[in-house]
């Protein structure tokens, strides 16, 4: 900026400008009205919905939703991406999770379909 000493200093005395309010402005400005809402919990929704679903469909659902989710990651750590919000954090980490999930449902489909023949 080319304001002087003098001027740099008069313009902090007034305190911020109208446009550090805006969202993406300085740190530590007010909240708008997007950050004021309150949580919704939409994550524990879907959750139940998934936990249901490996209820009512067993391995299989697990099977599938571990086979999609591993696609999804395989496509976005060939495109880049390294980091994941998944708590595991790394995607080499969160591939092998998928993977051994993966196994676990093919495992417990075997036995699911053993169990239906031998009766």
């Amino acid at each position: 900026m080319s304001d002087t000493t003098p001027e740099a200093a008069s313009r902090l005395a007034r305190g911020p400008r109208p446009s550090d309010f805006i969202a993406g402005g300085t740190p530590g400005a007010p909240q708008t009205a997007e950050d004021a809402k309150p949580f919704d919990p939409l994550r524990l929704c879907i959750f139940a919905t998934i936990s249901l679903l490996g209820w009512v469909f067993g391995p299989l659902a697990v099977v599938v939703f571990a086979g999609v989710g591993f696609a999804g990651y395989w496509k976005a750590r060939q495109a880049g991406l390294t980091r994941s919000r998944c708590y595991l954090r790394d995607t080499r980490l969160v591939l092998a999770y998928l993977a051994a999930l993966a196994a676990a449902g093919v495992w417990g489909l075997v036995v699911l379909v053993q169990h239906w023949l031998v009766r």
